[in-house]
């Protein structure tokens, strides 16, 4: 079959024996299934695994989907309860008319502490949907024990107070410090502290009015 083979005469391959013609054949159909399969069936099928891929993540986005609207009416009583909740520890705020004495409470708990109160100033109120924030640039002088005290005096205030504290530098003072002298142990607190205020739905309303076109 080799010397055949060897021999043969690729002009007049209808010459060659049947067994040298039958291997040709089968080679050339082995070289077109070959190419076949790259040209076409390889990219089908590597399309089909994508398909496959993109299925398997659509099937998964679907079931997460699926589970949330099964668990929608859960979510939104959740989400209901919440916002009763938070509304209801906004109306623990002090209100419109009662921020002015409650800054004014702050200001005295700090001095009855022994604050050395240099600066308490208020400033302009940002609002937000339920509540409005006042910044208070304020300046301090005092001892850690004194401070504690401060904290511990606004806290057991009767109406429900929060500061948050905004830029705030607290540093030892020293004898360039107003009411300070050198190595007295007491510290500046100087910077911006914030606190908050209900807007109930009057107030509410009076905005919305005044802000429409």
């Amino acid at each position: 079959m080799l010397n055949e083979l060897r021999d043969l005469d690729f002009n007049d391959i209808g010459s060659a024996p049947k067994s040298v013609r039958y291997v040709i054949l089968t080679f050339l159909l082995i070289v077109i299934l070959a190419i076949g399969y790259f040209l076409l069936i390889k990219d089908k099928t590597e399309q089909l695994e994508q398909v496959q891929l993109l299925e398997n993540t659509l099937r998964i986005d679907f079931e997460a989907k699926q589970a949330k609207a099964a668990n929608l009416e859960s979510y939104e009583a959740q989400l209901a309860e919440m916002q009763e909740l938070l509304e209801t520890m906004f109306r623990q705020l002090p209100s419109k008319t009662e921020m002015d004495k409650l800054l004014v409470d702050v200001s005295q708990t700090a001095l009855g502490a022994g604050i050395d109160v240099q600066l308490f100033q208020p400033n302009a109120e940002a609002y937000h949907d339920f509540y409005a924030e006042r910044p208070i640039s304020v300046r301090m002088l005092g001892d850690y024990h004194q401070f504690g005290e401060f904290v511990s005096g606004v806290a057991s205030l009767p109406r429900v107070v929060i500061l948050t504290m905004h830029d705030i530098a607290l540093r030892r003072a020293n004898e360039r410090d107003v009411g300070a002298t050198n190595n007295d142990g007491r510290l500046i607190l100087e910077g911006t502290v914030k606190t908050y205020r209900y807007i109930d739905e009057e107030e509410a309303a009076a905005r919305a009015e005044a802000s429409a076109p």
